[in-house]
């Protein structure tokens, strides 16, 4: 059976009753593409609770927004704003000093960040925001979408952070490797070519909007098109190593952000 056709096969299987997850899974265990389409499948019915509850996770930094004070006059607030790249990062380590905001929260797709942003941006009052996302939207964390529906989500997250007088820094999407054989998955999900053309396009509106690029991929990607291999143990995330190449390229664009 050709891939396409086991992908729809599959897609079916796994909703229709009285079919079980290890039997899919066993169903799967020989074709790479199919164990993508389950591993996502599985992990959005392990997430259904959340999905139906709090969709944008308002309730991850609730009481840390409420207990965080109103910038100090003179303050260069910098909120990170993200999901698990930005979650992950340990701010204080990569940045010492400046006491970065992080409000990245795994897993979440633009549509998500959307909801949250007024709570865990807008209200901080932050001078500055270096948004990193669009990942997850290609593998399709929260439901397909396409392209240009991301652009649209990017284009009203600047233009609400534009009203508020939040100096906007958007990251491109890292690249991404299967160089380590267990996490072809994840690779599977991210079209590395959808990757290009949603940093084509963001480059293009920061450009047309006086935005700052902050552009991670051209320092991480490998002459294969692929997340260099030292920079991310599971071709996804990045390492110590992947952190410390990001973190100066930040620095240099919240500089950039603050003297425009």
């Amino acid at each position: 059976m050709h891939t396409s056709a086991w992908i729809l096969t599959l897609c079916f299987v796994c909703s229709a009753p009285g079919i079980t997850q290890t039997q899919s899974a066993i169903s799967a265990k020989d074709d790479p593409a199919a164990q993508a389409v389950l591993s996502l499948e599985l992990w959005r019915e392990s997430r259904i609770s959340t999905f139906m509850n709090d969709f944008g996770e308002l309730n991850r930094y609730r009481e840390a927004d409420a207990q965080l004070k109103s910038p100090f006059s003179g303050e260069n607030r910098v909120v990170f704003f993200g999901d698990s790249i930005t979650d992950a990062w340990k701010l204080d380590t990569y940045f010492p000093g400046k006491g970065y905001i992080n409000r990245g929260i795994g897993g979440q797709t633009t549509p998500q960040m959307l909801i949250r942003f007024r709570q865990d941006v807008i209200d901080l009052s932050p001078k500055i925001v270096v948004i990193l996302a669009g990942t997850n939207d290609i593998a399709g964390n929260t439901g397909p979408m396409t392209v240009e529906q991301i652009e649209a989500n990017y284009a009203s997250l600047a233009e609400l952070a534009r009203q508020h007088s939040i100096r906007v820094i958007f990251s491109s999407v890292t690249p991404i490797h299967n160089y380590v054989a267990q996490r072809q998955t994840m690779f599977l999900q991210r079209s590395p070519e959808k990757i290009l053309e949603l940093n084509q396009w963001l480059r293009k509106y920061c450009e047309q909007n006086k935005l700052i690029y902050l552009d991670y991929y051209s320092a991480m990607v490998d002459s294969h098109g692929m997340m260099k291999a030292d920079l991310a143990d599971d071709g996804l995330h990045p390492n110590d190593a992947g952190y410390r190449v990001m973190a100066p390229l930040a620095e240099s664009a919240i500089t950039r952000a603050l003297a425009q």
